[in-house]
């Protein structure tokens, strides 16, 4: 493998926020205070858009009614979230732009912001077997233990997409350096860190902030959704 393919997921691959869509799925089943909780949404999610969101006080937010339930519910629940809410979205554009990337023989990683619980199943359904996500702590680190609503490592956001990247390369023994081309495709401000590290940044169906970055900088720009 001589390129690297790699992939942000909301409003990227699929025309939606994942985590957002997740967040007004648990109000709809009634496993949070609905009012409240929606603000809480909104808010976080306004700050995302507008770059200056607190990770971390969005964690402990989000992640909160995933310790009250064990994984096998949990589980059923994001497959009722999956049919109807993920899999009506996915868009034939974005399959055939990560086929292509495979057919080549591209390394393919869809690297998030959303946790790992949330978006598994959704990169697998894109047809992606590698994911970096914000990993989700357990208890007793058991793989199916309930979640404690902490995080394992470093969270997947902005610079930390560089760190999580390097780190599964690592794994690899590999390094950017060693990829004839490096791909990252995103639509996010928030992505900008990584998008700089690469050799072909891909500005898709970006943001105000990033296409005028791109534009200012000479990448591409794609418009996968229209």
């Amino acid at each position: 493998m001589t390129r690297l393919a790699l992939f942000d997921l909301d409003h990227t691959l699929i025309p939606t926020d994942s985590d957002h869509e997740w967040g007004r799925f648990m109000i709809k089943l009634g496993l949070v205070d609905a009012a409240q909780f929606a603000r809480d949404n909104e808010r976080f999610y306004a700050d995302y858009q507008n770059g200056c969101l607190d990770i971390h006080a969005y964690l402990r937010v989000a992640l909160a009614p995933l310790t009250r339930h064990a994984r096998d519910t949990l589980d059923d629940w994001h497959r009722q979230f999956m049919a109807e809410v993920i899999t009506p979205a996915i868009r034939p554009e974005a399959l055939a732009l990560v086929a292509g990337h495979q057919a080549r023989g591209d390394l393919c990683c869809v690297i998030t912001a959303t946790n790992a619980f949330v978006t598994g199943p959704i990169a697998r359904a894109l047809g992606i077997d590698n994911l970096i996500a914000i990993d989700l702590a357990t208890e007793g680190g058991a793989p199916r233990g309930r979640f404690t609503g902490e995080i394992a490592g470093e969270p997947s956001f902005r610079e930390g997409k560089i760190t999580r990247t390097q780190q599964w390369l690592a794994t690899r023994g590999k390094t950017l350096a060693d990829f004839e081309q490096s791909f990252f495709y995103s639509d996010s401000r928030n992505d900008i860190p990584l998008l700089e590290k690469v050799s072909d940044p891909v500005a898709t169906n970006p943001d105000d902030t990033l296409r005028a970055h791109a534009k200012a900088h000479g990448w591409r720009t794609l418009e996968l959704f229209h």
